[in-house]
């Protein structure tokens, strides 16, 4: 085996048992074992809403009022998970026949976790936003709201991500926005999405919950295809302008 293939199995098989770790940590862990990624959350939370927290052990950030509370459940760790193999794996795609360099994978980790404190926030924020307004405004379960809030904005901050990440790599192909914003390369963020938070769950037996998580499945599969859907009028519109204008230059020639 080469050795450029050599680091590349490497890699990939260092940030899946990394992974695996994470979401072994997590499925055990309390609310007081994710301080390393609610307080700094809860600080921008602050900084953003005027709010004040305070921290109630074994509970989470409540707000003054007791109203709202950041627990566990909103640390975004399956979101950090799916960022970092995101980070980690798209680029092995890419160079399967190139030299990578190790240092990537703590890198990939450091911007995994800095876009889920982010993305923790802005869910945080959005989510304080929609409580506060009147109940007859919403139509829709707020359950139900609440899960298409969570991942219409983890799923955006992935993309954000990736096309920041995507900018920083390569050539200057790589770098030009009909590239970045390609479906066919977009599908490799979403298949990672959809494999760490359909895939992982199902494998672990998640199914024998019924309705409820045939519901979730739904979610998490349509949500990101109505984030996707402007992406893909957006390009389907600049090719038809493309087409048109190349069918004019014709026309103008002949």
């Amino acid at each position: 085996m080469k050795k450029g293939g050599g680091k590349i199995w490497t890699m990939g098989s260092s940030a899946l048992i990394l992974a695996a770790g994470l979401k072994l940590y997590y499925s055990t862990a309390s609310v007081n074992d994710l301080l390393w990624v609610l307080a700094p959350t809860k600080l921008l939370v602050e900084l953003a809403t005027g709010e004040t927290f305070r921290f109630e052990s074994y509970a989470g950030y409540m707000n003054a009022d007791h109203s709202f509370l950041i627990a566990a459940s909103c640390s975004g760790v399956n979101f950090f998970i799916t960022a970092f193999l995101m980070l980690a794996l798209v680029p092995l795609f890419k160079r399967r026949k190139e030299n990578v360099r190790y240092v990537e994978l703590p890198v990939a980790l450091l911007a995994a976790y800095v876009a889920t404190i982010l993305a923790n926030a802005v869910r945080i924020c959005v989510a304080l936003r929609l409580q506060r307004m009147n109940a007859d405004l919403i139509w829709v379960n707020p359950e139900q709201l609440h899960r298409f809030e969570g991942i219409f904005i983890y799923f955006g901050f992935l993309l954000i991500l990736f096309v920041v990440s995507e900018g920083f790599r390569g050539n200057y192909e790589s770098r030009s926005s009909d590239y970045l914003l390609s479906l066919k390369r977009i599908a490799l963020p979403l298949a990672i999405y959809w494999g760490t938070t359909l895939g992982i769950p199902l494998a672990n037996g998640a199914y024998r919950q019924g309705t409820v998580f045939w519901e979730h499945c739904l979610f998490v599969l349509l949500t990101p295809l109505v984030l996707l859907l402007p992406l893909s009028i957006f390009r389907l519109l600049k090719a038809t302008n493309k087409t048109v204008g190349v069918y004019g230059v014709i026309r103008s020639i002949h």
